[in-house]
């Protein structure tokens, strides 16, 4: 890493779906990396159990292959900054830091740590929130906790576990219902947490960059009619961007789609019209005020008027940052793209609102 800065990995998902596994592969394997693994809770599933001596007084312990692990004995702000600070004084050698959050989590009060606090924000990049999800358990675990949803709907990457225990039917299903939750997230199965590490670390999920990688599998789900309750996604409008939901009675449910009305859902807005900066700025902020608690993560590439670079903006519950991205190409269309992903949001307020700021 050229920034100087330690990339941090937030690993998150439900109890017993294979967050463990996947880190004691991830200690244990020889990569070459030296990694700081943070447990945020303590519950049966420590890793302490197997790879570390269980009853050290030593909050920190470094692993006979460089790695570090240490638990959260106080709030992670502290933890963090003791780390980089012993890295600083070359008491601890280690590349990156990944956390494990409880089972039970919501990931975003852990992931507004890197941007709320100036000493982390020097010494870190959040680089993703990875989420695991448990083939098998995951129907029930989506139907009746919100926590599971939102760990969906926070994730840069997806990884699906113990798919071999459950019918390929029901792996598409869950697929399905993942994606209308988080278009953003692309999504790999993995056999006992056995993933490459290059799709593990290095994802850049939080970046401020250019790249809104949406399923193009959920945009056009309209086109094959079966759109339906509560996956607000609105047709095309002819002018590009999307139009009205349908009603109820243009929507048909297919055999194979359970109408999981999930609370936790996305929608993307586009226009080809540009932006006006400062009537985007006064509404998402006024939007960010009321709905931020519910709004997990969204993320857009702007065509702002006035403006030959892309803007970059994503946010966080109520934190929203914006960056000037490359330049329009002289070829390219040039087009507003933008995703929310969060509980109940109210669709219909969003995209008009978002209408009324175009030029």
């Amino acid at each position: 890493m050229s920034t100087g800065l330690i990339p941090a990995t937030i690993l998150t998902g439900f109890l017993g779906s294979g967050k463990t596994t996947l880190l004691k592969r991830v200690l244990s394997e020889q990569h070459g990396q030296k990694i700081a693994v943070i447990e945020n809770e303590f519950g049966e599933e420590n890793i302490d159990n197997e790879i570390l001596v269980a009853d050290t007084k030593e909050q920190i312990i470094q692993m006979n292959n460089g790695c570090v692990c240490c638990s959260i004995r106080e709030d992670l702000r502290t933890t963090l900054s003791d780390l980089a600070a012993k890295r600083r004084r070359g008491e601890l050698d280690f590349d990156r830091v990944v956390i494990e959050t409880t089972g039970l989590a919501d990931p975003g009060p852990v992931a507004q740590t890197f941007f709320m606090d100036d000493e982390i924000a020097e010494s870190y990049l959040l680089d993703s929130i990875l989420t695991l999800v448990d083939a098998k358990h995951a129907e029930g675990q989506l139907d009746t906790r919100q926590e599971a949803r939102c760990q969906v709907g926070f994730a840069d990457q997806i990884f699906i576990s113990k798919a071999d225990l459950v019918s390929e039917e029901d792996v598409k299903a869950l697929v399905h219902r993942l994606k209308h939750m988080n278009p953003r997230a692309p999504m790999q199965q993995v056999h006992f947490g056995e993933v490459p590490i290059a799709s593990v670390f290095d994802l850049r999920g939080f970046n401020l960059n250019a790249k809104l990688e949406i399923d193009p599998d959920f945009l056009n789900a309209d086109d094959h009619g079966h759109g339906h309750q509560g996956h607000g996604h609105g047709h095309k409008g002819h002018d590009g961007h999307e139009g009205h939901d349908h009603g109820p009675d243009e929507a048909c449910d297919h055999p194979h789609h359970h109408a999981h009305d999930d609370d936790v859902k996305s929608f993307v807005f586009k226009a080809d019209k540009p932006f006006n900066a400062a009537r985007l700025e006064d509404f998402l902020g006024s939007i960010v005020q009321v709905y931020g608690p519910k709004m997990l993560r969204y993320k857009g590439v702007l065509y702002m008027k006035g403006a030959d670079r892309k803007v970059i903006f994503q946010g966080v519950h109520q934190l929203m940052g914006s960056d000037m991205g490359p330049k329009w190409l002289p070829n390219e269309k040039k087009q507003s793209k933008m995703v929310f992903i969060g509980i109940d949001l109210p669709k219909d307020i969003l995209m008009q609102g978002l209408e009324g700021c175009l030029v």
